[in-house]
């Protein structure tokens, strides 16, 4: 029994026992947490199954094999979240004395469980901006929308193709708190769904009003803005001849 905390009932990280199943655990998801534990006799352990109560939609894993942890350098109690979306991982260290109870650790999960395509909401938006995917594309729609369901295929089919170059974004038009977000990029309500593309460090920005979402036109859209800022990057002989 891994923790006093765990009822037959609930549920359970997977018990990550070498270094091939570890892999195949990240690789088979588009995020994934794993608690690396150097000892189990510990509160950060119990509060790390309180979350895994909590957030039902992650898979969690568990390892305490010294080969694993030192695979992934772990030198002390760590929970890390591997995002498919950006090849990336974060780590929380639970050092000693520092408090990390459950509510922490959640916090730290939502902000960076970045997918294919995340859901806009304030926390979320923290984990987006300190991506290193700095483009990003925001799809503005009604989810109460009959055709939500085939927006957000559609969507996510054109994410699978900019994988670690553009980071695609869901944003719900009937959240209140979304209304500023709209504003920003100068939408109105009648103009959706819409698609906005934004590049962090120089703040430029691109918005396209659409009748319909298809992979043709979110494709096409993010290579005319990725084509644009590269040939400003790097101007083609002519124009530096003009220069």
């Amino acid at each position: 029994m891994l923790s006093p905390d765990v009822t037959g009932d609930a549920k359970k990280p997977v018990l990550l026992g070498d270094i091939a199943a570890t892999t195949a655990f990240i690789s088979a998801a588009e995020v994934a947490v794993i608690g690396f534990f150097q000892e189990l006799e510990r509160p950060e352990v119990s509060n790390f199954h309180i979350v895994i109560g909590k957030i039902q939609e992650v898979p969690f894993g568990l390892s305490t094999n010294p080969e694993v942890l030192s695979h992934y350098n772990i030198t002390s109690n760590t929970i890390s979240i591997f995002r498919m979306v950006d090849d990336k991982r974060q780590d929380l260290k639970l050092t000693d004395g520092k408090e990390i109870d459950a509510t922490k650790m959640s916090r730290f999960i939502r902000i960076n469980e970045l997918r294919l395509v995340t859901e806009y909401n304030p926390v979320t938006a923290i984990g987006l901006f300190n991506s290193t995917v700095q483009t990003h594309l925001l799809l503005f729609t009604d989810k109460a929308s009959q055709e939500h369901t085939e927006r957000v295929r559609r969507y996510r089919e054109a994410a699978e193709l900019f994988r670690g170059k553009i980071l695609f974004v869901l944003v719900d038009s009937n959240v209140k708190g979304n209304e500023r977000v709209m504003s920003f990029f100068k939408l109105k309500k009648s103009q959706l769904p819409a698609l906005a593309i934004f590049h962090t460090p120089d703040e430029e920005q691109d918005v396209l009003p659409l009748g319909e979402v298809t992979v043709e036109r979110v494709r096409d859209f993010c290579n005319g803005f990725l084509e644009r800022k590269q040939r400003k990057e790097d101007p083609s002989p002519e124009e530096k001849t003009e220069l």
